[in-house]
């Protein structure tokens, strides 16, 4: 097996947090942090190909430019990567399939312009799977190259875990954001539903289509995320990086837990154990949540794919083929009474959230699996991201193939705060 090189002490191993302060005291350039990046590109990406679209010159240019600029902004300086389903002005936006092959958009979407303001260099087009759906994309799991990084946001994520950016952004329409963070080891953070703008994002599933962010702490995913929301929320979640109290937690089996491996439930009631976590039971009342989010994701994807379906079907996988025409098949009843039920869902755990400030639970059912033809298993995404939930993975736990295993965090819909605030001190008690 190829093993990724050490970063060591170059400029790519630093966090968001700390590039931005390096800015700030002079005691770095944006121009420096790139180099760096861009040579730990030279030194892994053959290895973990997570880049679709990686020009240097306009990686040098954008830095130099801030270099030549007050530190403006909370992410002065940083390298972000973006997820090739996110539009961006000066580089193509091919959504991970041949028929959008060369597409080059006209305006950023909200989320990178808002990157651009806040001072970040947008690094570069990260890999994602066919129009964010299953079928795989060329990227490897940095921890071990025959093994998947999961999916659709497997670039975003491979990528800060090889070291290449010290963050990246990605989309969760299923497990997305969560599953792939897991499986390559960093901290995932998908905001709850509506909190960070989709314009100029791929319109997959408008009902569970959410934004979310790929870093190596809490701090500075939460950074990220921050420049990222609308509002007060940005706020909110940076006040959250500076808590020490210990948050009110206990833990969930859910309806997914047959799927979790040996190694997954061991881990889990082992963590359980040293946390003293109460076992929370699942409300019986969304158990149907996995059947009710299928139905509703794959209707919306009949719908908003349909132009692809039309004019270049056989070009799609056989997975997306068959999603489509369960999609088509699915009658307008059943799509409405699937969506009604996410206030059923969120109703259900209103109870346990008064008593918790966050669930924990397992953010996959194992390690990344061996083989490329798969993403791997998104049903321990499922229900929160059908909810809308905020969730969190950190990198906690490890197989007993040396591979990560993610710990799972879900707090109340509107509570991010809480969120934030109960992942950074279980971060930290664990390091």
């Amino acid at each position: 097996m190829d093993r990724l090189p050490a970063a060591g002490g170059a400029l790519s191993a630093l966090g968001v947090c700390e590039i931005r302060e390096r800015c700030a005291a002079g005691t770095v350039t944006a121009l420096a942090v790139s180099e760096s990046c861009l040579e730990r590109v030279d030194a892994v990406e053959h290895l973990v190909e997570a880049w679709t679209f990686l020009d240097r010159e306009l990686v040098r240019h954008q830095a130099a430019a801030l270099d030549a600029l007050p530190v403006r902004g909370l992410l002065h300086g940083v390298p972000v990567g973006v997820k090739d389903i996110i539009d961006t002005a000066d580089m193509p936006t091919e959504n991970g399939t041949v028929l959008h092959a060369g597409r080059r958009p006209q305006s950023d979407a909200v989320v990178v312009a808002r990157l651009r303001a806040a001072g970040a260099v947008i690094f570069g087009k990260t890999v994602t799977t066919e129009l964010a759906t299953y079928a795989p994309g060329k990227t490897r799991n940095p921890h071990h190259p025959a093994h998947t990084p999961g999916g659709s946001s497997s670039g975003s994520a491979a990528a800060v875990a090889a070291g290449m950016v010290p963050a990246a952004i990605g989309t969760q329409t299923n497990g997305s954001v969560i599953r792939p963070a897991a499986f390559c080891g960093v901290v995932g953070y998908k905001p709850g539903f509506g909190l960070i703008p989709r314009e100029g994002v791929l319109r997959q599933s408008p009902a569970l289509d959410q934004v979310g962010v790929f870093a190596r702490s809490v701090e500075d995913a939460a950074l990220l995320a921050a420049v990222l929301c609308d509002g007060e929320a940005g706020e909110h979640l940076l006040s959250a990086t500076s808590g020490s109290a210990q948050p009110r937690l206990a833990w969930m089996r859910t309806a997914a837990w047959p799927r979790a491996g040996a190694d997954t439930r061991a881990a889990f009631e082992g963590f359980a154990r040293r946390f003293n976590l109460a076992e929370l039971e699942m409300p019986a009342a969304v158990a149907p949540a996995w059947d009710w989010q299928r139905t509703l994701m794959e209707a919306e994807i009949a719908e908003n794919y349909a132009d692809e379906w039309t004019r270049g079907r056989e070009q799609l996988s056989a997975s997306l083929q068959a999603q489509i025409e369960r999609g088509l098949a699915t009658a307008a009843e059943a799509v409405a009474a699937a969506r009604a039920q996410i206030a059923v869902v969120n109703a259900a755990f209103d109870p346990l959230f008064g008593q918790v400030d966050a669930i924990v639970t397992p953010a996959v059912p194992g390690t990344a699996p061996p083989g490329l033809d798969s993403t791997g298993d998104p049903a321990f995404c499922t229900l929160w991201t059908f909810a809308g939930l905020p969730a969190i993975t950190l990198p906690l736990l490890s197989g007993a193939n040396g591979l990560p295993l993610g710990v799972q965090l879900v707090a109340r819909c509107g509570n991010d705060a809480a969120l934030i605030r109960a992942a950074r001190w279980l971060f930290q008690a664990t390091r």
